[in-house]
């Protein structure tokens, strides 16, 4: 399709030599753009529709890519991508060697900062105008962040630091009131009381007049008019914190925003526009249903997206039944939420138990603490967070559960390769950075009903607990409905071999069967990595002649170092393969070519296999059988 405007667009500096009056026109082109080319390669959706017109006029006011702007989280930044020469590509967003799905530095100059992970921009914009500062350049430093990312305490830590000093900083608050699932807590509440009341709704015209004539030097407003301005647009928890605040504005008025804009260029000092949008814009379904149209897979623009008919059970689902039937026999367990309520498998239990079911926003280190506050008290808290997230609260996780031994249960989910989401989103390392703190009892189950058994297991234990599992469907495996508690530390051999023992550890399970079955392998699944069957080890080590792990962790600090901690305290000299991801990070594709280009898959492994077969003669082993 041929477009007028958009067309014509290959970089910023083409959009500023336009009309201010050609600027609605593009936001119309650039939010059919968007429409058509998400529903034909998926992606993230209802964001970057609502953000269509504010992007056009950041990139309108600003001298990008000389002035910063930091895009929070990512999901709203595809218009901003278009708008900044990747037009062409956006087709394969999320895609192997496609554009990432977020911003990010090393694919484009107007990338200021790569982002997934919520609720950094404020901080990355106060250190980029402290150094702009200090170099004495001329710059302008933007932030762009999301309701639901002043949810964090991170956002909330560096508002308090940019009002204590005299950086010229923008925030913009773009207030769609939600970031995935619904926002929740008082900032949100208290952005809602703005917009829903009789103040607001009757100076909402007279303040676009008012803020498009905002004076272009010297002070905004004097201490009488500043009480004035609270009660036009109630933003005093701003004001307090040293910050001038404007607005609420119209997030879909192109020219009040550039008006807007160019007139906040010219005040110095830390400000925060508070600017109010809609998810989904321009398309209804989005607009209607903003939590299943956050992110979509490829679909009929005429007909929307249409429920996919899973043929096999999720691990998420294995999480949500277990969950929600644990809950009817224990009244003392609790769910509590980062803000994934969606993600994490948690929406009928949010329903059938509204009073035990808690989402805390965008804030992992609160709701870690809060769960080991409601295990001091005698319940059964259990965090359902994504692996990539938990990252986020390892203070927490260390100094307010293990430390004092409380029982807290975490449901991590997205563990290891999670595709098209990137680098930002692998949960990778989980086993790593958990594996080193005592106390800990860490789970990674082989299929679907080893999940279950799982979280059963977890929840008996009287101390923290983790069962990490992956994204998407198990292997197809029928669940049952009764709960099995498993041995904690206890493995389980499944087929016997001669030579080799592959010692599995969770979803590449597999993987680990085809290659045990191509070269008549013994088979471990090892269900814990700590503790880790210490038994079955040696055992193993004693009767082959080589060793395999195998797991969807990073290898460095993983389950297979957990294997060769064992061996070399065994004194064993026994050859050993450890397979997982290795010292990189990975970027967007999907799961299957994550797994296959970290060397996880059959014909990988068995030609590791056979290399080390090759030269196990260079070997002296402390038992008489070898390998032919």
């Amino acid at each position: 399709m041929k477009y007028e405007f958009l067309d014509k667009i290959n970089n910023p500096s083409d959009l500023r030599i336009l009309s201010i009056n050609n600027l609605d026109d593009v936001s119309e082109e650039l939010r059919y753009f968007l429409i058509e080319t998400v529903s034909q390669c998926g992606g993230h959706f209802g964001a970057s529709l609502g953000a269509v017109e504010l992007t056009v006029a950041i990139h309108y006011s600003f001298n990008t890519p000389q002035d910063k702007i930091i895009w929070d989280v990512g999901h709203q930044c595809y218009g901003h991508k278009v708008l900044t020469g990747r037009k062409n590509e956006l087709n394969t967003i999320r895609k192997k060697e496609g554009l990432h799905p977020f911003p990010s530095i090393e694919e484009s100059e107007y990338d200021s900062f790569g982002v997934g992970h919520s609720s950094t921009s404020i901080s990355a914009a106060i250190g980029m105008a402290i150094a702009s500062s200090y170099k004495n350049e001329d710059k302008k430093i933007v932030a762009v962040i999301g309701d639901g990312g002043l949810s964090a305490g991170m956002a909330f830590e560096a508002l308090n630091h940019m009002g204590s000093i005299n950086e010229d900083i923008l925030v913009i608050l773009n207030d769609n009131e939600m970031s995935i699932s619904p926002n929740v807590g008082a900032m949100t509440n208290y952005l809602t009381k703005i917009l829903s009341s009789k103040v607001y709704s009757t100076v909402k015209e007279g303040s676009k007049t008012i803020l498009s004539k905002v004076p272009t030097s010297g002070m905004f407003l004097t201490k009488t008019e500043k009480h004035i301005k609270g009660l036009l647009a109630p933003g005093m928890l701003f004001e307090e914190m040293g910050i001038n605040y404007y607005g609420p504005i119209d997030g879909h008025d192109t020219r009040l925003l550039v008006k807007t804009l160019k007139n906040l260029k010219k005040i110095q000092g830390p400000k925060l526009l508070h600017v109010i949008t809609k998810k989904g814009k321009g398309y209804l379904p989005a607009e209607s249903d903003p939590v299943k149209y956050h992110a979509v897979p490829v679909f009929d623009r005429d007909k929307g997206v249409e429920k996919k008919s899973n043929t096999k059970i999720t691990y998420t689902k294995v999480f949500d039944n277990w969950l929600c039937t644990m809950a009817k026999k224990d009244p003392r367990v609790f769910a509590i939420t980062p803000a994934m309520r969606e993600g994490s498998g948690l929406v009928n239990f949010s329903k059938e138990f509204p009073e035990r079911y808690i989402d805390v926003g965008i804030a992992e280190q609160h709701s870690v603490t809060l769960a080991a506050g409601l295990a001091c008290e005698g319940q059964k808290p259990i965090v359902c967070i994504y692996s990539t997230f938990l990252q986020r609260a390892y203070d927490q996780l260390i100094h307010d559960v293990a430390l004092q031994n409380l029982d807290v249960l975490f449901a991590v989910d997205r563990a290891g390769f999670v595709g098209a989401d990137g680098g930002t989103h692998c949960g990778l390392y989980d086993l790593s950075y958990l594996r080193c703190i005592p106390n800990m009892v860490i789970m990674a189950p082989s299929n679907e009903e080893e999940c279950k058994n799982m979280l059963y297991t977890g929840h008996l234990h009287n101390g923290p607990a983790v069962v990490r599992y992956p994204r998407g469907e198990g292997i197809g495996i029928n669940v049952k409905e009764e709960f099995y508690s498993y041995k904690i530390g206890r493995s389980i051999k499944v087929r016997d071999g001669i030579k080799i023992a592959i010692m599995n550890f969770g979803s590449v399970f597999n993987v680990s069967l085809e290659v045990a079955n191509e070269l008549d392998c013994t088979l471990i699944d090892m269900r814990f990595i700590k503790p880790i069957d210490t038994k079955a080890i040696i055992d193993a080590a004693e009767n082959h002649n080589l060793i395999v792990t195998i797991e969807d962790n990073s290898i460095i600090g993983g389950a297979g170092s957990a294997v060769n901690e064992v061996l070399n305290e065994n004194n064993f000299k026994i050859p050993t393969i450890n397979i997982g991801a290795p010292d990189k990070f990975f970027n967007h594709a999907t799961r299957e070519e994550q797994l296959i280009e970290s060397g996880i898959s059959k014909s990988n492994i068995i030609k590791k296999i056979e290399k080390c077969i090759k030269n196990i003669n260079l070997y002296d082993f402390n038992h008489s059988s070898n390998i032919e």
